[in-house]
């Protein structure tokens, strides 16, 4: 192999909820890495906040049966600012010397918060180190629901109708009854469906404000959008070209797209999804306006429901979709004519293009 490829570091894991599932999506970003074209370094943050080399090995970040991969943090680890230019993460000598100096990118596979919100973003631009994603502000408002949907409702696009509960504020009686039911209860900043519940009983919905501020104190209430759930995955290319790609429509046997449904249980995507060529045309361009209205970087998968009027409304845009080998962001890809292997090398190219410029 060319001793001139690229030094990428992938790091994966981190403090948040979504710890399991950022290393099950660095598992199958570290298979799909050309090594021809890079030379790849793992980087796992355990739960706690270590940063530690390793695993690289894929097997180790698979879901087993029903067991969820986790980042073991060693006694070896620690954090360090890098020189600009010249990496982030390092050990002293008698810890086995330095692990990230000299890397050329980082690609941080890491949702929810501590990752996918514009922290580990920021510490990457004092670095000054590229990496692959959104930049600290569309990344904090990607994560954050409530200014999302300010932002999206303000370029023109539908969102669902809802109330934010702030720390220590409760749902008011004018506000149940213009929501109606059913509900769904979540936090404003997590993903991966964690601390969500779909509330039909009036008498639910205290316990579920409650499951859903053990992620975060501040919360949605949203009136439920009868529609199917189809999702689009939008990709910048290193000539400053954004695109869509093909929808995916979700199915599953649940009453809504859970943890469960995504990652443990039996769902199933259509790609491309099932709609009129107008619909599609519009799902895309949709996908390619919040991403704008967000001021996304690198890429973003955005989900919406589309009613059986053609209403499409925008429920999240994701800026660090999942990776996973059940996940909708590189598949659509791969239908839409990109296989997973390219639709890497895109994402870190146009990184490295990028560069730290993002302001």
């Amino acid at each position: 192999m060319s001793s001139d490829r690229v030094r990428v570091a992938v790091v994966f894991g981190g403090r948040s909820s979504e710890h399991a599932i950022s290393c099950v999506s660095a598992g199958s970003v570290l298979t799909h890495l050309d090594r021809d074209r890079f030379e790849v370094i793992p980087v796992g943050i355990s739960r706690d906040g270590a940063w530690v080399v390793g695993p690289g090995d894929p097997a180790q970040l698979a879901i087993s049966g029903r067991t969820l991969p986790e980042v073991d943090g060693g006694a070896d680890a620690l954090v360090l600012p890098g020189e600009p230019g010249r990496g982030l993460v390092r050990l002293d000598a008698e810890r086995g010397g330095e692990v990230l100096a000299d890397v050329d990118v980082v690609f941080p596979i890491l949702h929810g918060a501590f990752g996918e919100d514009g922290t580990v973003q920021g510490l990457l631009e004092m670095a000054g180190v590229p990496y692959v994603g959104a930049g600290v502000l569309a990344s904090a408002v990607g994560m954050d629901k409530e200014f999302a949907k300010k932002l999206l409702r303000a370029e023109g696009l539908d969102v669902a109708d809802g109330v934010v509960l702030r720390p220590g504020t409760d749902i008011g009686f004018a506000d149940r009854e213009r929501l109606g039911l059913p509900l769904f209860v979540k936090p404003a900043r997590a993903g991966s469906s964690m601390g969500v519940t779909r509330v039909t009983d009036p008498a639910a919905l205290d316990a579920a404000i409650a499951a859903a501020r053990l992620h975060d104190p501040k919360v949605l209430v949203e009136a439920a959008v009868p529609g199917r759930e189809v999702e689009c995955a939008v990709l910048e290319f290193p000539d400053g070209s954004v695109r869509a790609s093909l929808p995916a429509e979700l199915r599953y046997s649940g009453e809504f797209y859970d943890f469960e449904s995504k990652y443990l249980d039996v769902s199933e995507l259509d790609i491309p999804a099932k709609l009129d060529d107008e619909i599609t045309e519009s799902v895309r361009w949709k996908a390619i306006t919040a991403f704008r209205a967000l001021d996304v970087q690198g890429l973003a998968r955005v989900d919406f429901f589309v009613g059986d009027d053609g209403t499409i409304t925008v429920n999240e845009v994701n800026t660090m979709p999942g990776f996973t080998p059940s996940s909708a962001f590189p598949k659509m890809w791969a239908v839409t004519g990109l296989d997973y292997p390219e639709l890497l090398t895109t994402l870190v190219e146009t990184a490295l293009r990028r560069g730290t410029g993002l302001r």
